[in-house]
């Protein structure tokens, strides 16, 4: 990793850098955060931090500049460092639902991948179990057909090129159902054949091709949008979570479940900010949205 970029970020709207990743992808060693990409096959490391609460560096090595300048680009839009929330708060700091978490987080930010496909493997992971099992079966991945870096010992999530040569029996090894290990493995073959381009503008026209897959459901793929390819507008609505959060708003019962339908009339008025209010309204990362009801994986 001989060629280094770098790059000062002055955030357009109050920013704070998030912790660690839990399945270790991404490490936080003191005030820097760090982790492994893959740029055109070839491995670079990007580490961020923020000297001060108006100000973010981030930095990359790598055998290119161009290829550490790329993956700088898709540090930034996993941090959403560049993006600027006002609109978002302007609009619903008074809200009855989330008004209080907007107000007293502004900062707050959606999680997100900076590799697109590791958001649609996720989402596959945790479809319809609990979320400690779908870490256990990322981690297992990551170990079994991920990249180590033996310099950092960072660890790179493996690519869809590599989950598209694995076989099954391999996936579910990981802890896969066989219809999910199929599933992810017919989605990693559309997106590295380059298929599905999921880092293309239209994004409607690769979910519509990933929706063609027994097991690729709504749920997945408004997961995918939301966590891989920054769009706000779309709710996970199926959501276990949020099913309860909507039958405690109806009923007052903790015990109780709404509808799908009845999640997205409740976001409906959020509008092009829909995901980033069901954020607010589950209280950010550490209640991440898990998993989904069973009709809509």
């Amino acid at each position: 990793m001989d060629a280094h970029a770098r790059v000062e970020i002055r955030p357009p709207w109050p920013f704070r850098l998030p912790g660690g990743g839990l399945d270790g992808v991404l490490r936080r060693r003191g005030s820097v955060l760090e982790r492994l990409l893959r740029v055109d096959g070839e491995p670079v490391l990007v580490r961020a931090a923020q000297p001060a609460p108006d100000a973010v560096v981030v930095g990359a090595w790598a055998a290119d500049r161009a290829a550490a300048q790329e993956a700088i680009a898709w540090m930034r839009f996993a941090l959403g460092v560049d993006e600027d929330l006002r609109p978002f708060y302007d609009a619903f700091r008074s809200d009855p639902l989330i008004g209080r978490s907007v107000r007293s987080r502004p900062h707050l930010r959606i999680t997100r991948r900076p590799e697109p496909f590791e958001a649609l493997a996720i989402a596959v992971c945790e479809q319809l179990i609990d979320f400690d099992r779908a870490l256990a079966i990322q981690r297992r991945m990551i170990a079994r057909l991920g990249h180590r870096c033996p310099r950092t010992g960072l660890r790179e999530p493996p690519g869809a090129a590599a989950v598209a040569a694995s076989a099954p029996a391999l996936l579910e090894s990981c802890g896969l159902t066989a219809t999910r290990a199929i599933a992810l493995r017919r989605a990693a073959r559309e997106v590295a054949a380059g298929r599905c381009d999921l880092r293309a503008p239209d994004h409607e026209s690769g979910w519509r091709r990933l929706r063609t897959i027994p097991g690729i459901g709504r749920w997945t793929l408004e997961m995918l949008a939301l966590h891989g390819q920054g769009r706000y507008d779309q709710l996970p609505a199926g959501d276990l979570n949020l099913l309860k959060l909507e039958g405690r708003l109806r009923t007052g019962s903790p015990h109780a479940r709404g509808t799908e339908d009845e999640v997205r009339a409740r976001f409906a008025p959020y509008g092009r900010w829909q995901g980033l209010a069901a954020w607010h309204a589950m209280g950010g990362p550490p209640r991440r949205l898990r998993p989904p009801a069973a009709s809509a994986a």
